[in-house]
């Protein structure tokens, strides 16, 4: 039987190996039934934001959901359609329609899986705080302003899709404004702002959509529905379809992809993080992205859209008691029922109740006080945040996400160059007054003519401009230079680029270059690029003790005083 590498097998495989108990069985149907009544309305009101049918989203949440928990590194991760994805999704469908987002949708299918089996998951991971803060909160706001019209009832001609223009159309449309679709939205928002007060056992969103869709049948309110708007809801799953785009369109539907391949990751390895904190497990994040990349592979093929973990549903199964992913598959099961047999009552929903929810779920998604408090945190962070937010708000997101991923790498370099240290210490060894070099080392003695250097931190390109000019900066024609490299742990081309031209203007002017205390990581560059062989090995040495050493032996001299020979400095205790 051919076993999977650890990192990449499905957290189902383990549960079935471990043993799986009728106490694990019953948690995870109660938590899964749960989940998927909660999954339900969310799915739905996820689908018609996104500019697609409401089927659409059920669809996703049933497909994607289901291999989400069949291949998923996380034991409760709760696949489907996110709020992440409205905006994202939105402008697709607006600019290429259903089957260029289909497309799309494969294109970052398979990009996930590419980046799971390259062992991407922890990288991904890295993608900045304000970024991520930044996208979402940006997000939020487009999620609730897109809303206005059902909540308001308004009736408009046409929607700009721009920020600023669609709240121009919002306002010139309220002439138009109906107070039972008002009436209806605020309804929602009150029942699931007071209900978690009364039961937390049953699921806000469908007691609330119930209620208010139960009032506005008994009352005859005449409020816009889902049967009025969309001719109603399917009562069976789509059948297998392949989405068709002209060859010449392929390429814009790369920045998309990419966009969507992106956030899913994101998402769902933050969703699986926070998963982790409530359960003290660990997720597989190599897994999760192959998970990820299979669900929206197979998503679109069966007419839905893109999905990911999602963070509320997850911690929902959870909170009910979900264990495995047995709990995640009874989710889509429970959706894949709901839709067989009650498919056609979807229809009945008011509009402004999926608004309703919607608002609150923008509310709880936009992270207002962390957005807050990241304004007071270092002014690069703060670029960054207000970029990716302004950019996610009035342009568009998958630019959003690339400026603020490049820009937070640019802003990370200039702290990492700044913090990177070159200093002259020659003068400093010379002076026993001071704390130095020579209390450290108080038996070393260097020969007249030596210049010593020490560079402290990541020696990187950022780094190696400042390196060159302090080199270039020696007033004093040496014999031998001693770059001093103890706390140097890392070192790009870069970097060895510059240590090489340096090495070589030197070289030129017949002074010799060593190198003391060189890192494993460094010398490895050396190695690898053939730098050691143009240094020479002899002239790199793993401590200062010895450096000074061979200083003497190029000088062929020795100390007036003696204190310090080749031989008895090699015998001793090395000083980095």
């Amino acid at each position: 039987m051919i076993r999977l590498p650890t990192d990449l097998e499905p957290k189902l495989i383990t549960v079935v190996r471990e043993g799986y108990s009728r106490s694990d069985l019953v948690h995870d149907l109660q938590a899964g039934i749960v989940v998927g009544v909660v999954a339900l309305p969310l799915a739905i009101a996820f689908g018609i934001a996104s500019g697609v049918r409401p089927e659409q989203g059920l669809y996703t949440a049933i497909v994607a959901g289901l291999l989400i928990s069949l291949l998923s590194g996380s034991r409760v991760q709760i696949g489907g359609p996110t709020g992440a994805f409205v905006v994202l999704v939105f402008s697709i469908v607006a600019r290429f329609g259903y089957d260029g987002l289909a497309v799309a949708t494969l294109m970052a299918g398979g990009l996930l899986v590419a980046m799971g089996l390259a062992r991407l998951g922890a990288v991904i991971r890295f993608i900045p705080y304000p970024v991520t803060v930044g996208f979402t909160t940006g997000i939020a706001i487009i999620i609730g302003v897109s809303q206005v019209p059902d909540a308001l009832g308004l009736s408009l001609s046409a929607t700009p899709t721009a920020f600023f223009p669609r709240i121009a159309a919002y306002a010139d449309g309220l002439q138009s404004l109906s107070p039972a679709a008002l009436a209806t939205c605020a309804g929602t928002v009150v029942i699931l702002a007071v209900w978690p007060r009364v039961t937390k056992r049953i699921p806000g969103p469908l007691v609330a959509i119930l209620l208010v869709t139960l009032t506005v049948q008994l009352f005859g309110i005449n409020v816009e529905t889902i049967g009025s708007r969309f001719g109603g809801v399917p009562t069976s799953l789509p059948s297998f379809r392949l989405p068709r785009v002209p060859v010449d369109v392929l390429p814009e539907l790369v920045s998309p992809a990419v966009a969507i391949a992106l956030l899913a990751g994101i998402e769902s390895l933050l969703s699986a993080v926070v998963a982790d904190g409530m359960t003290g497990r660990r997720h597989r994040a190599n897994a999760e992205l192959i998970a990820q990349g299979v669900s929206n592979i197979a998503s679109p093929l069966f007419g839905g859209i893109p999905a990911t973990g999602a963070i509320a549903r997850t911690a929902t199964n959870v909170k009910n008691g979900g264990r495995t992913p047995i709990a995640g598959i009874v989710h889509a099961l429970t959706l894949l029922l709901i839709l067989t047999t009650a498919g056609h009552w979807v229809g009945l929903v008011p509009m402004a109740a999926l608004a309703g929810i919607l608002f609150v779920v923008a509310y709880h998604m936009s992270e207002l006080r962390v957005f807050l408090g990241l304004l007071r945190g270092p002014r690069s962070d703060v670029l960054v945040l207000l970029t990716t937010f302004g950019l996610t708000v009035l342009v568009d997101l998958t630019v959003a996400i690339q400026v603020g991923v490049v820009l937070a790498a640019l802003l990370f370099m200039r702290r990492m160059a700044e913090v990177t240290e070159v200093r002259a210490v020659t003068d400093q060894l010379k002076d026993v007054e001071r704390i130095g070099f020579e209390a450290e080392n108080p038996d070393v003695v260097l020969p007249d003519g030596t210049e010593v250097f020490e560079i402290a931190g990541s020696f990187f390109f950022g780094a190696a401009q400042r390196f060159s000019e302090v080199l270039g900066e020696i007033h004093r024609k040496p014999r031998i230079v001693i770059l001093r490299m103890r706390e140097v742990f890392a070192m790009d081309a870069t970097g060895l680029h510059a240590l090489e031209k340096v090495h070589q203007r030197l070289a030129k002017h017949g002074v010799v270059m060593l190198l003391s205390g060189v890192r494993a990581q460094p010398l490895a560059a050396m190695v690898r690029s053939g730098a050691l062989d143009r240094f020479g090995e002899e002239n790199v040495l793993g401590s200062f003790r010895e450096a000074s050493v061979r200083a003497w032996e190029v000088t062929d001299q020795l100390p007036d005083n003696g204190s310090v020979t080749p031989a008895s400095a090699r015998g001793s205790e090395p000083h980095r």
